[in-house]
């Protein structure tokens, strides 16, 4: 399968070429930059053009930008108020926070990217008939904006009472927006089941989240590589091989200080994946 790095395990590194060198020289051909400010600013033009300069010139694909989850550079420690949802049935909070995502998809400007990787809600939020309608009239606003700068927003799963795989179909199917998906491993695991999540969501997937936990908490393991990961892998990869023409094998795994050099480990754990 194609393979692709998140930079979400350099996340609290300011993100420069030197680390795109690295992701490159490591064989890996495509990236998912992770919009946090600490990390990468999309608001500060010096470091999307440093970016961008070095992209023209790269053969390293910017396949995906995840999108923003808080509008800080600490991670939402600035309070409520940084926290980036679609979900907000206060229309001034929603309003700030798709206006923050548009900031990240004007990247596009300076240096392509394929997908936007878009949380619906936040972790462990409840479902409710409001939250849907307001992130229905979020997503349809950024989708219109998204179009005319070349991406296209996918959803992704994650461990929430909005997000299992049955809700977003449902959300796709009574809205007119035509959604694709990111599916979320590591996310699978903790609610429905990866192979059930897959068997609902197939048709729609257009890229993936590559992570290993314990079922319970969402650690973003190395997988086949950091202990207390209990995917089973050799199934999984049969179930993603059905499909490896729709998307990439792209890995979102957590710094640890087990790996002192996360890049050469995303490496071996491509590597053991694929040898499954």
């Amino acid at each position: 399968m194609e393979h692709a790095l998140s930079t979400h395990v350099l996340v609290n590194h300011r993100l420069n070429t030197v680390w795109l060198d690295r992701i490159w020289n490591a064989g890996i051909p495509k990236v998912e930059i992770f919009c946090a400010r600490q990390h990468f600013d999309y608001r500060d033009m010096s470091q999307v053009n440093e970016l961008g300069y070095w992209f023209r010139d790269a053969q390293l694909q910017c396949h995906s930008l995840h999108s923003p989850m808080f509008n800080d550079d600490c991670w939402g420690r600035s309070g409520p108020s940084s926290v980036v949802t679609l979900t907000d049935t206060s229309k001034p909070r929603r309003l700030q926070s798709v206006e923050e995502i548009k900031r990240a998809i004007e990247v596009a400007e300076k240096f392509p990217f394929k997908y936007l990787i878009q949380h619906f809600g936040v972790s462990g939020e409840e479902y409710s008939d409001e939250k849907l309608d307001a992130a229905f009239t979020a997503l349809e606003d950024l989708q219109l904006f998204a179009k005319h700068r070349g991406v296209e927003i996918l959803i992704e799963n994650i461990p929430n009472r909005l997000s299992s795989a049955e809700r977003l179909l449902y959300f796709s199917g009574i809205t007119h927006l035509d959604l694709k998906f990111c599916l979320d491993l590591g996310h699978a695991h903790m609610m429905e089941g990866i192979a059930p999540t897959f068997a609902l969501l197939q048709d729609r997937l257009r890229s993936t989240h590559v992570h290993d936990n314990d079922g319970k908490d969402d650690k973003h393991l190395f997988p086949l590589l950091a202990e207390g990961g209990t995917i089973p892998w050799k199934q999984t990869m049969d179930l993603l091989r059905t499909r490896e023409s729709q998307y990439p094998l792209l890995l979102e795994v957590k710094d640890s200080p087990a790996f002192p050099n996360p890049i050469d480990a995303a490496r071996q754990a491509f590597d053991r994946l694929e040898n499954l």
